[in-house]
This record gives structure tokens, sequence and C-alpha cells, in this order.
């Protein structure tokens, strides 16, 4: 089975950049959402509790099973952890084996923002040029780059209440070529918007954006009311525009709808792409884009990873785990107690694990450790913008890595 860690994940993107990665994923959401009855559509699977949720989002097609497994706990940030972590699945139905491990915290803020960028390129004016962001957590610079794949945006205007996150995103753009600008409120951030995207975590601050702050042909993209009891948007916005939603059961539990009764008037993404129902109608219509995620665009996004791995050079973003006990014979699970050959079990006894919970006993142990940490540091130097040296790194192969560890480069 294929396992996609955090340093493949970053290796992979990092190979043609965020932009391109984007811009992938957008139309691969696309060709999926356009065959969205040949997917099993139902709600994920929420076990909440005070401090946040866990969710299991499961779908399939005829050939493909998927799930992922992620949180959402907002107060995370403040004791070092992230708001939301995750990671996912891609199994063959025919025989039920998985084939595909994955990080998915970073490819879910990818695919998120990829799906803001296929409903902004249905939804929003075409020469929509001036995007507002309300806040500036770390679905943010993603969000900016899936809009900027889909419209000719000059200037992003941040707002977020902590200001040292909207320079964050300032800083982090730079190497992009975005100009972001930081307001120094919502009001001042959204003012001569055409697009507009709301993406905060905190319940306190519910009400993030004011209708008599929307202007006349705006698309909004509300991206943070993602769960029961949490809205960013004054109700009046829904009933000054149309609003599109992915999965309308869900929506109405979870988005901004949730404050709506179940009679009011939504269209689904996919409807807009077969031609069922219409998206924008005219330069002056405030469209609204109501986020939840749903569990196809993970099969998505989860797929299109794969088919990467499969193309020519892909071996490079992934290792083949042994996960799965497979006895050689199928009915006789027991026997593969046995059938581990005394070497086998003794290579395993000889690796020793030092405090810092590193192999060093097996062969190859310590490079294999040291090689870790080089690529952990690569990761970082490409997260934190040092493109070049953390991109190297990142890049290189074992043979490569090696050679640094030893002092032969």
């Amino acid at each position: 089975m294929r396992f996609v860690d955090v340093p493949h994940m970053v290796r992979w993107i990092m190979q043609d950049g965020p932009e391109a990665v984007l811009s992938g994923m957008i139309d691969a959401l696309e060709a999926d959402f356009r065959r969205w009855g040949s997917f099993e559509l139902r709600p994920r699977v929420a076990s909440h509790s005070e401090l946040g949720v866990i969710e299991l989002m499961p779908t399939a097609d005829r050939d493909t099973y998927s799930f992922k497994y992620v949180n959402g706990h907002p107060g995370n940030p403040v004791r070092g952890y992230q708001t939301v972590a995750a990671f996912g699945v891609l199994a063959e139905v025919s025989t039920g084996y998985p084939r595909l491990l994955a990080e998915m915290t970073v490819l879910t803020a990818l695919r998120t923002a990829a799906t803001t960028g296929l409903a902004t390129r249905l939804l929003a004016r075409p020469d929509a040029s001036r995007h507002a962001l309300i806040g500036a957590g770390s679905q943010a610079e993603f969000q900016v780059l899936a809009v900027n794949a889909v419209r000719p945006v000059e200037v992003v205007t941040v707002y977020d209440v902590d200001p040292a996150a909207s320079i964050k995103l300032r800083d982090n753009l730079a190497p992009y070529g975005v100009e972001v600008r930081v307001a120094a409120s919502a009001g001042q951030a959204v003012a001569g918007a055409d697009i507009i995207t709301t993406c905060t975590a905190d319940k306190r601050n519910a009400i993030v954006l004011h209708h008599q702050d929307v202007g006349p042909g705006v698309h909004i993209n509300g991206i943070g009311g993602d769960c029961p009891g949490k809205t960013e948007l004054d109700e009046e916005i829904l009933d000054m525009g149309s609003v599109f939603v992915e999965h309308t059961e869900q929506t109405r539990v979870e988005g901004e709808i949730q404050v709506k009764d179940s009679t009011f008037p939504v269209t689904e993404l996919w409807e807009v792409l077969d031609g069922r129902r219409p998206g924008r109608v005219g330069p002056d219509q405030v469209t609204v884009f109501d986020s939840v995620g749903f569990a196809v665009e993970d099969f998505s996004a989860l797929s299109y990873l794969d088919a990467a791995l499969s193309a020519p050079g892909g071996e490079r973003f992934y290792e083949d785990i042994d996960l799965l006990a497979e006895p050689a014979d199928p009915k006789n699970l027991f026997a593969l107690l046995g059938e581990m050959t005394a070497q086998d079990l003794a290579g395993r006894e000889d690796r020793s694990l030092s405090p810092d919970g590193q192999d060093r006993g097996a062969p190859g142990g310590a490079f294999a450790a040291g090689a870790g940490r080089l690529r952990e540091v690569g990761e970082r130097l490409v997260v934190e913008g040092v493109r070049g040296s953390g991109l190297d790194i990142l890049q290189g192969s074992d043979d490569e890595l090696e050679a640094l560890l030893t002092g032969s480069r």
C-alpha cells in the first residue's frame, strides 16, 4: 500500500508549486462534480465534544472507496496543535483492500481551497479583480492562491482580529507575487471587493460579515461556518442573493443556511455544472457559496494525488508499507504467526530506539534517522518561504542525503 507522509506531501506540492497543484485539483473536482450521481452521498459522521469535533467522511463510486478522518478544535493553536488535522484512505471496492494512506492536513487545506476556486470560477463575475479575506489562519494562503487561479485578482485585502496573522499571510504570499493589504476592520477589508472569502475558526466571533458591507455583484465564499451553531454571515446576506452549496442535507445542519428553515432555496454546485440550474445570471447578482466540505471533495483530492503517484517519477512521493496481514493461506491467519523466519524476527528485535524515538539499531538506521531530520528541516524551510535550500533537501535522493550526512558532498 502506498503511504504519503508529511515530507512526501510537501515534496509533491513543491515539485510544481501550490498554484499548479491547486489548478489541477480544481479541474479534478469539477470532473467529479460533473459525475455527482455516481457517488454514494451521505453526510459526515461527527462526534462532538466541548472542545471540538472528530469526523469521518466516507464516500465511494463503483470502483473506489474513500474516507477521511478529520478533527476541528478551534482552541488547539494555543496548545501548539493545528485546528484541523487529518488523514485519508483510498480503497478498492472489488477487494476492500486499501491502496493509499495519506496525510490530509495539508491536502485538506488544498482541497478546501480548490473547492472555493471551483465555486468562484462558476459564480464570480469574470472581471472580478479585488479579493477581500476575513480570517488569516491556516487556510488563508491556500484560499488566496485558489481564487487567483480562476480570476484576474490584482490585490487581496485581509482582516484578522490578530494583526500578526495578517502580517503572516502577507509575508507568506510575497514570494508568489501576491499584493496583500492589511485592513484595520472587516468593513474596511471588504469595501469595494468583488470577491469576499470568510474563513474564521472561532465560534465566539460568529458574524464577521454584515449585509450593509456587501455591494452589488459580489461573490462570497463562506468557508468558516461549518458546524452546528457556527456561522459567519449576517442572515440578511442569504436573502440578498443566490446561495450555492455542496450537499444540501449536510449544509442545512452545518452551514450558513442552518439559520433558515428547510424550504430556503439553494442550488447544489453540480446542478450548475450539469446545466440543470443557473449560476450567476447578471452582473449585479450577489452569489454565496456556503461551503462546509463534503466527502466527494476528499475522494477527488486523494484520487488526484494517487494519479500523480502513478505518473513517471511519482515513486519519489510515497513509500510502500506493509499495513495488512497477508498469510500464505488466506484462510489460515493464525499460521502467519509462525511464517516469519527467525531472521525476520531477529531483525525486528535488533532495532533499538534512542531516547528521542529514532531508530538506531537497524542497518541504515542512523542514516534513516538523519535523513528524516534533514527532510524535516527542508519542509520547515519551504513552509517558511526559504524555497531554494528547503526544496533542495526535500527533492534530494537517499544517496544525496547520505552524502550530506557523511560530509562527502
